[in-house]
């Protein structure tokens, strides 16, 4: 699958078409659940991230595993790109996306689902999980 396609898989409109960026925040923040919320969020990341990192470890490990460390490695490649903008190296974003890792993990192993409500609760409520991992990860560093 190219970008062009797994872009318009995720967002329903191409890539650069006008009022995508739209699209891709209200599937996001409108998302039933939190693995939808990941789904659609940054389908452009996201491409770079199942190709290269999810997909194969997902040969080798179990999925909730995979995701765990790919959300690992995605916080590792923000704190580098932190670290070579000259602001200081960290591993702050790294722990951070652990967090939402395990908590979409966690989430999906349940089934959550969001989807009784309406768009602006499930846009709370996915805000907020964002919100709880980033407290959790002040916590931890």
């Amino acid at each position: 699958m190219t970008l062009s396609e797994y872009v318009l898989k995720r967002n329903g409109v191409p890539l650069g078409a006008k009022g995508s960026l739209l699209k891709n925040l209200e599937n996001s923040f409108g998302a039933e659940s939190n693995v939808l919320f990941w789904k659609y969020w940054n389908p452009i990341w996201g491409f770079y991230l199942s190709k290269y990192i999810y997909s194969p470890l997902n040969r080798y490990l179990p999925k909730s595993i995979s995701s765990i460390v790919t959300f690992a490695a995605s916080g590792a490649l923000h704190d580098l790109a932190i670290g070579l903008l000259g602001l200081g190296w960290q591993n702050f974003l790294t722990i951070w996306f652990v967090m939402m890792g395990v908590f979409m993990s966690i989430s999906k192993s349940l089934n959550i689902s969001y989807s009784k409500f309406g768009f602006f609760i499930r846009a709370v409520i996915n805000i907020s999980s964002i919100t709880i991992c980033l407290f959790l990860a002040i916590l931890f560093t």
